[in-house]
């Protein structure tokens, strides 16, 4: 399945149009409210609910998990000013990683989140982020949350979270969904490592899938953090954008991270090829020398059933045109004798020629 399969609105649609969904999955919505000193969590069960209002000298965090309820998330992004076209990409899943400023006062951004399941399986989910205010909306596409650990620390009271505005807040999100594709490319080396030992220990036809296996999901993970790179550097030179010039010190460390990403990706992406080709080198390499015994084999019969053949006629004795052989006494054991002089004159000869393995002699 791929994991970075979009969403499609129908054709014709206007925009801002949500293409239909069935995966039906129920929104969980998630509000945590802070400042230095407390911290408020809530579970709404409605847009409408006052716990979504802004409070001052707070930051206000929306969260959203699930998309089987399009109307729901409809009528949030009325609640807090989303700009139509934003919803429709919130909901339209398989995006590009993207950096959308609306109007000065509020900022939208796309990203994907990936991880690894038991089975070692690549997942993958659209995380879309509005800013506006001392509000932070974070929508994600399924139940798990990619942001606990983020909201652990707001549980454990750390200072420079607690203390941070709704910018930094924002800049955070980004920078845990950047770092949760270390151990993802880590994976992903270990399996290459692994690959590469089998290759080499031996061809095997069944190494071939698990190798183009790998090269799609690494082609996956590049096609979802390259934006990424050219969308933080828009964030960050774009005045317009409604992040605080403070806050451009952690945008510029996720950025260093992306491009960390990107060259290992890069690096991978080229070994998993290597080793496809080596692969198939080396089952063609085995396929050669299958074909070279049985050549060697095919080519010592030729004289022998030639041999064989002349001496199968049966002639009989007495002819003008007779075969002297056929009634001489030692005709069958000479016969062998010179089935066994033919093959051993020919496999020294390929011998020497190399053909059977060894260096061809001077």
């Amino acid at each position: 399945m791929d994991v970075f399969r979009r969403r499609f609105t129908p054709a014709g649609a206007p925009p801002g149009a949500v293409a239909p969904t069935d995966d039906g999955v129920p929104p969980i919505l998630e509000v945590l409210v802070y400042d230095g000193q407390e911290l408020d969590e809530h579970k709404p069960t409605s847009p409408t609910a006052p716990e979504l209002d802004p409070q001052p000298g707070h930051v206000t965090w929306i969260d959203v998990r699930g998309f089987g309820d399009g109307t729901l998330i409809q009528e949030l992004g009325e609640r807090v000013g989303m700009h139509p076209l934003a919803v429709s990409d919130v909901l339209n899943v398989g995006q590009r990683p993207k950096i959308e400023p609306y109007d000065g006062e509020s900022l939208f951004i796309v990203l994907r989140s990936s991880a690894v399941d038991a089975e070692g399986e690549l997942l993958s989910e659209q995380v879309s982020l509005f800013l506006t205010g001392d509000r932070v909306l974070t929508f994600q596409e399924h139940h798990a949350d990619t942001l606990l650990p983020l909201r652990e620390r707001l549980r454990a009271a750390r200072r420079r979270i607690r203390n941070g505005t709704s910018d930094y807040l924002a800049c955070m999100v980004i920078d845990a969904i950047v770092d949760a594709y270390f151990p993802v490319v880590e994976h992903y080396g270990d399996r290459l490592e692994d690959l590469e030992e089998r290759v080499l220990e031996g061809a095997d036809s069944d190494e071939l899938a698990p190798l183009y296996a790998v090269r799609r999901d690494l082609t996956a993970l590049r096609r979802a953090v390259w934006p990424l790179r050219d969308a933080l550097t828009q964030l960050m030179r774009d005045e317009d954008s409604g992040v605080d010039e403070s806050c451009h010190v952690y945008l510029r460390d996720a950025q260093d991270h992306v491009m960390q990403i990107v060259d290992l990706l890069e690096s991978y992406r080229e070994l998993a090829a290597g080793l496809v080709e080596l692969h198939l080198s080396l089952v063609g390499q085995k396929t050669n020398d299958v074909m070279r015994t049985l050549t060697v084999v095919a080519t010592i019969f030729i004289p022998l059933t030639f041999v064989a053949g002349v001496y199968g006629m049966n002639f009989e004795t007495g002819s003008p045109w007779n075969l002297p052989e056929l009634g001489w006494r030692y005709g069958y054991p000479m016969f062998w004798a010179v089935c066994l002089v033919l093959a051993g004159v020919l496999l020294l000869l390929f011998r020497r020629l190399g053909w059977l393995g060894g260096k061809p002699d001077a």
